[in-house]
């Protein structure tokens, strides 16, 4: 049995290494990876058509879903319109009702604020209930360093954790992995407050009540609770957390100290603006009607009350969002509500997983988010992991014009004006212009100068065709490269269009072309 134990051991702890050298790799060669790996095509591709058809049955009515978005849509771009006045009247109301407000404009300056809030408390030991922005700002790596132990406290947050991983899907984290594997994963990493391992399962209800008991006994003991926040309604001061297992209210009220963290762009203006929006992201992330729980957190516990925790923190995290905020087309960026709805109808996502972008926010809205807090330089790359097939516009419930806001991002990274990441310019994506390439660049320019000029083009056009039995050769598969990697070569027509309208005596009537272009 030990053996078997150790054996188990040796081999997750090799599978962690080789997600930790997959995530050093370049983009592309990720995401090729995850296009040879079978059984994670076959989990995304699943996962993906369960959660579109989850999605569809709650949206019946499609004049009524579109009507929903409008509203929706109508809400967030209000709250960004009036956002730093909503921010301050959040922090007014916030204090008001006992609840300390930090700011935090990178990501490193929260971490920071987090720690100094524990040190301060004496807290050791931590619950962490799901939050996208704590793994942008690499909470958990950055506390455990600093001799803090972290644990996850969503079931799939937990299970990423054990295995030493980052989550694939912003709403279900361990969407990429399968029940035996899990069953493995809790067998070998899993232990309970005695040290005991879990037995080997594969029943899905023993795999969930094992975890459940192991969280239970650390949700008694922790000194703090750390979550995430899905609305801040600015007029009341009230956190608003959305969850289904019941661990973002232990995690939020167990533990004598509770910290909140989550981006500026949170906030509504009130409580009326909630249910729109609490339809849209329930709806839209799981296909359900309604979470299991609404959490809403107005402040500590006060003198005459039972339960809750004595301090509660929110830091507010700017890494960026003041630059999306101040950019003329990209602004629509911040309206997201963190569905994942883009990414369940992205075919490109599906293909390839959440790990192959390498970010936190994975899929279309990651393609959008990761280069503009990131910078175009570290980030560019996965914006060429898009068709433009328009399905992520079409799925987002607040209607953030994703395929337009990746096109724009693209015109940015190959801009001629390269600005840096120091650049004081909040107007501009960081690293503008950094994926620009000069021979690209000179291809284009040629282009459009041949496009510009009819006799230019005409040479151009013959050029080809005399050259077309190059092209469909070896010669032509290497310079065609890496679009001849999985396609034939294209071969060119022996003669230009021109030239066989021209051969069949077909002459164009005098001001044909000024009709046209009127």
């Amino acid at each position: 049995m030990a053996e078997s134990m150790i054996k188990l051991r040796d081999e997750l702890d090799a599978e962690q290494q080789d997600f930790s050298d997959m995530q050093q790799q370049h983009f592309k060669v990720r995401a090729r990876m995850a296009l040879e790996n079978d059984a994670l095509r076959n989990s995304f591709r699943g996962a993906s058509d369960f959660l579109m058809a989850k999605r569809a049955s709650v949206f019946p009515d499609d004049e009524a879903l579109q009507a929903l978005r409008s509203r929706g849509e109508a809400i967030r771009q209000h709250s960004l319109n009036h956002l730093p006045d909503l921010l301050e009247t959040l922090e007014k109301n916030l204090t008001a009702n006992g609840i300390r407000v930090h700011w935090a404009e990178t990501a490193d300056e929260a971490c920071a604020l987090i720690h100094g809030i524990l040190a301060d408390n004496n807290a050791r030991t931590v619950v962490k209930g799901k939050s996208m922005v704590s793994e942008e700002i690499e909470l958990n790596h950055y506390l455990q360093e600093k001799g803090i132990e972290c644990l996850e406290s969503d079931m799939g947050e937990y299970l990423v954790q054990l295995a030493g991983e980052t989550p694939s899907h912003i709403i279900m984290p361990a969407i990429h992995k399968n029940k035996e594997q899990i069953a493995r994963l809790m067998h070998g990493r899993a232990e309970t407050a005695d040290g005991q391992g879990v037995p080997y399962t594969e029943d899905v209800d023993e795999l969930i009540g094992n975890a459940r008991a192991i969280l239970r006994e650390k949700f008694m003991n922790a000194d703090a609770g750390i979550s995430g926040v899905n609305m801040a309604v600015a007029n009341t001061g009230t956190l608003c957390l959305v969850e289904n297992e019941g661990n973002g209210r232990m995690t939020t009220t167990v533990p004598k100290l509770h910290i909140a963290v989550t981006g500026i762009e949170k906030v509504v203006e009130d409580l009326a603006d909630v249910p729109e929006l609490l339809t849209l992201l329930t709806r839209s992330a799981t296909g359900q009607k309604i979470s299991t729980y609404f959490n809403m957190i107005s402040g500590p516990k006060k003198n005459d009350e039972l339960d809750g925790p004595e301090q509660v923190h929110l830091v507010l995290v700017d890494n960026g969002r003041s630059r999306i905020f101040n950019h003329p087309v990209l602004q629509p960026t911040l309206q997201c509500i963190r569905c994942g709805a883009c990414m369940n109808h992205c075919p490109v996502y599906a293909r390839v997983g959440g790990h192959a972008y390498g970010s936190t926010y994975p899929g279309p809205i990651g393609q959008v988010v990761t280069p503009q807090i990131g910078g175009l330089d570290n980030n560019g790359d996965m914006l060429s992991a898009c068709s433009l097939n328009g399905a992520c516009g079409e799925a987002c419930p607040v209607r953030i014009p994703l395929p337009a806001l990746i096109r724009e991002l693209r015109h940015e990274a190959n801009h001629p004006q390269f600005i840096n990441a120091a650049d004081a310019d909040l107007t501009r994506v960081k690293q503008r212009g950094a994926k620009r390439s000069l021979g690209e660049s000179i291809i284009w320019k040629g282009w459009a100068l041949a496009h510009r000029y009819p006799p230019l083009y005409q040479m151009m056009s013959r050029s080809i065709a005399i050259g077309r039995g190059l092209l469909s050769g070896s010669l032509g598969n290497r310079l065609l490269a890496p679009w001849t990697d999985s396609r034939t070569a294209p071969k060119a027509a022996a003669q230009s269009l021109h030239q066989m309208v021209k051969k069949r005596g077909v002459a164009s009537q005098p001001g044909q072309h000024k009709e046209h272009e009127q």
